[in-house]
């Protein structure tokens, strides 16, 4: 298994390309992995034939570990694929079984003399299955040993009796867990969840358990910036190679903002405040496939305009073609999401942990707004546009989340039109 980041120690395989027997040429893709929210097709090193496959799809597997090998020689005999991963899994139960030794039971399964591993065990006492039905599962592994699958097997079959089993109707019922099931009618469409929308899922519903939510709202000026824009976008075209979006430049007044309010580009750790040394701002970036991904300008307040163009549109381009490194979502200190895409006015974000604020742009709009003149005042179409900040109330209070909001306005509308970069 490669390493694909500096923090990444484990990845889920999730498709193989290839199977026991067949040839391969150098760089030819082996298979796909997936790390967080990121899946990486990982090419052959060498030319030559799969000779063992050591893990299964879905399969989560540490960084370093040896997950199949190649023959290069043409000498040595091809190990079939299924008798590859029974000697893996043989191996991996001879280990658990040297471990659990010194282990002692969990007290949740006291009673049941049967053996199981811990993964077995933390998958129990997490879905709340007692000792007698755990001893009552039929096991697939050595000497009738219950396995991850068997465990799994058993849950979904459980609650897909259970499903059955309610009537047809529109209510929901919330289980002791929290966890909201509706019930099916014959003209309902289940559609299950794909890894990255579970993944999103998990990520959302963890932010907002952790993090109280406060939203402010401020309406910004920014009709010197869509000027502005209008004349550079050829420049850039020919000078930078890029397009020029509003967000490079939502970015760079983000940017300086959290180097004016340091408190918000943090984190919490227990009982204290982690005030982040770097600047590094998450640009939310939707996928064709509707899913949502977040990869990260690091060090951004370093970037003047025409870098941060080149920067996000490089990401989101690798992000659109699923060609992000576990990296470039690592590290993110702030996060932008552009409800303006959508062509929404505004919106409340949720917090990306463990960061502890999240802005939203709303669309730009030409209205009619009252401007002051040393005559009166006077009614003129401006460019205007809603700016929405989620944070966290644990440590940025309603003064300082609403100063920063109010900053980022600040510097977008005393944007120089005259600027030539």
């Amino acid at each position: 298994m490669p390493k694909m980041g500096e923090s990444v120690e484990q990845a889920t395989i999730t498709k193989w390309f290839v199977k026991v027997g067949d040839t391969i040429e150098e760089d030819d893709n082996l298979l796909e992995i997936a790390t967080d929210k990121v899946d990486s097709e990982i090419p052959s090193p060498v030319a030559g034939t799969i000779a063992s496959i050591l893990f299964k799809e879905n399969d989560l597997v540490p960084v370093g570990e040896v997950i199949a090998t190649i023959n290069t020689t043409g000498e040595e005999e091809v190990q079939g694929e299924e008798k590859s991963l029974e000697n893996k899994e043989t191996q991996k139960v001879d280990e658990e079984s040297k471990t659990s030794v010194n282990k002692p039971k969990t007290d949740v399964l006291k009673s049941d003399d049967r053996f199981y591993s811990p993964l077995v065990k933390s998958i129990a006492i997490k879905e709340n299955i007692s000792s007698d039905e755990l001893s009552k599962i039929k096991g697939s592994g050595k000497d009738g040993r219950v396995r991850k699958n068997d465990i799994i097997e058993y849950i979904e079959s459980k609650d897909s009796k259970n499903s059955k089993e309610q009537p047809e109707a529109a209510d929901v019922n919330v289980t002791s867990k929290g966890i909201a099931h509706s019930s099916v009618s014959a003209e309902d469409e289940i559609i299950e969840m794909d890894r990255m929308r579970r993944l999103i899922a998990d990520h959302m519903v963890k932010s907002k358990q952790i993090s109280p939510h406060v939203t402010n709202m401020v309406e910004a000026d920014v009709t010197a910036i869509v000027k502005w824009r209008e004349m550079m976008k050829k420049t850039y075209e020919s000078k930078y190679k890029t397009k020029l979006t509003y967000m490079p430049i939502f970015t760079e007044a983000v940017a300086k903002a959290l180097r004016d309010f340091p408190i918000v580009n943090s984190s919490v750790s227990g009982n204290s405040i982690v005030v982040k040394g770097r600047v590094n701002i998450g640009i939310a970036v939707a996928k064709p496939d509707g899913n949502l991904i977040v990869p990260v300008i690091k060090d951004a307040d370093r970037l003047n305009i025409p870098g941060l163009a080149v920067a996000i549109n490089q990401l989101a381009s690798n992000a659109r073609e699923n060609k992000l490194s576990p990296d470039d979502i690592q590290e993110g200190t702030f996060s932008i999401t552009n409800f303006g895409s959508f062509r929404n006015l505004m919106g409340t974000p949720i917090i990306s942990q463990p960061q502890v604020a999240i802005l939203a742009t709303g669309s730009i709009e030409k209205k009619p707004a009252v401007v002051e003149t040393d005559n009166g005042d006077i009614i003129v179409p401006r460019h205007k546009m809603f700016l929405s900040l989620s944070y966290d109330h644990r440590i940025v209070d309603g003064a300082l989340g609403g100063a920063f909001l109010r900053r980022v306005a600040d510097y977008l509308e005393q944007f120089d039109a005259n600027r030539e970069v």
